[in-house]
């Protein structure tokens, strides 16, 4: 089905043009996930209840003109927008005639949800046995807690990221960003394209359960590894790394940076540009692993770096090393959004919210032979409903009517 608003040039093809997603989630990790594969080209036809839409349409920052949200905007940009009631019979008879059509269908309701509506795998695989069904949640479809409810800090606390954050002498903090939500919508994301894949080639679809606590764990890098060799219980280690060493944040004139070069030829790098090479041969600090004593970097290494970057900005510091060591400024978004690597990697975009234009994120996966994405706005609540009943399903004037006179759209 081809996108009925704001339609792409004739010359422009993307991967997954020609995939039709229904997209039936709420919030981040769901609306996410679809609108990368919107982004990659499919058509997502984002579907709300007409009378409890999509909650993020309520979260700030909203724009100036039409107090619109910017932030449900940026998570469902490239869809088109449709009105659903599933509690009512039509609303469930339209759900499975789109079905028919569609390749995929996202949900992020608590498990069981579905299920209750007579919409669940089960059910909607006999309207098209191809049908990729990706269900994120927050516990996941089986086990003890799979029925209890979650938001992102749920992901974070159960999968012990959040008791690894923070610092030393401090409670530990939650993760600055909805890190659990993202991790769910990166993995289903994953998980949805291989299995469309295994249905392109036998025909047969199968669901994706993605759960977020599963996937927060997954982000917790050693410690799991730790706590089983080592007896070790990963705590909050403020900018220091576990192990590596120097691989943390540090002071200069005009605010901080990150610098991690800990191994021998980073580590000789950074001697010669601060003209102090005669280091590399010192018996106590001339080995990576001899750096990496707690120790010793915090009584000889890390004093050195303080003072070498204490002398200069991070322009300065990042001229004289980041091209050697790795070595960044830690920067704040206004910093971000003027970034000439992100800009020429098309990764800060502008994107219209009806008569506004707003400062987005770009989608991350390039590929070679893929044409360059076309922003397009976010639907306003069933924005598409005529255009996606009648070239879709086929229904004509007085049955579209029927289905709102029904409380179905």
């Amino acid at each position: 089905m081809e996108a009925s608003r704001d339609k792409k040039s004739d010359n422009t093809r993307l991967p997954l043009e020609g995939v039709v997603v229904l997209d039936i989630t709420r919030v981040v990790a769901g609306p996410y996930s679809a609108m990368i594969l919107a982004d990659l080209g499919a058509t997502v036809i984002k579907i709300e209840n007409p009378g409890d839409p999509d909650y993020t349409r309520n979260f700030p920052p909203f724009t100036k003109t039409d107090k619109e949200s910017a932030f449900f905007a940026q998570y469902n940009r490239n869809k088109l927008g449709m009105t659903l009631n599933l509690k009512t019979v039509e609303g469930k008879k339209t759900l499975k005639q789109l079905v028919k059509k569609a390749d995929i269908l996202i949900e992020n309701f608590r498990p069981g949800a579905m299920n209750g509506l007579g919409l669940g795998y089960e059910d909607l695989k006999k309207e098209n046995p191809a049908l990729v069904y990706t269900s994120i949640s927050g516990f996941g479809q089986t086990g003890p807690k799979s029925s209890r409810p979650s938001f992102d800090n749920t992901g974070q606390a159960e999968s012990g990221l959040w008791s690894m954050n923070g610092y030393p002498d401090r409670p530990p903090v939650r993760v600055g960003t909805i890190i659990g939500d993202l991790a769910a919508c990166f993995f289903g994301t994953i998980g949805t394209i291989v299995a469309l894949r295994e249905a392109e080639k036998t025909g047969i679809g199968q669901l994706v359960d993605v759960a977020q606590v599963d996937s927060t764990l997954c982000l917790t890098e050693s410690a799991l590894l730790r706590y089983s060799v080592d007896g070790v219980e990963a705590t909050p280690t403020g900018n220091d790394h576990a192990f590596v060493r120097p691989y943390e944040q540090f002071s200069c004139k005009d605010g901080f940076v990150f610098f991690g070069g800990y191994n021998d030829k980073q580590w000789r790098e950074t001697l010669k540009v601060f003209n102090c090479d005669d280091l590399a041969s010192d018996p106590e600090i001339d080995t990576m692993h001899k750096r990496f004593n707690k120790e010793v970097y915090d009584r000889r290494i890390k004093p050195l770096i303080n003072g070498w970057f204490s002398r200069y900005t991070k322009a300065e510091l990042e001229t004289m090393l980041a091209d050697k060591v790795p070595l960044s400024p830690i920067k704040g978004i206004g910093e971000v959004v003027s970034d000439p690597q992100l800009i020429d990697r098309k990764m800060i975009l502008d994107m219209p919210v009806l008569n506004e234009v707003v400062k987005v994120f770009g989608n991350p996966i390039k590929l070679s032979n893929m044409a360059e994405t076309e922003i397009r706005r976010a639907p306003k609540l069933g924005e598409d409903n005529i255009a996606i009943l009648k070239e879709m399903l086929g229904l004509n004037n007085e049955q579209i009517e029927a289905l709102r006179d029904s409380g179905a759209i």
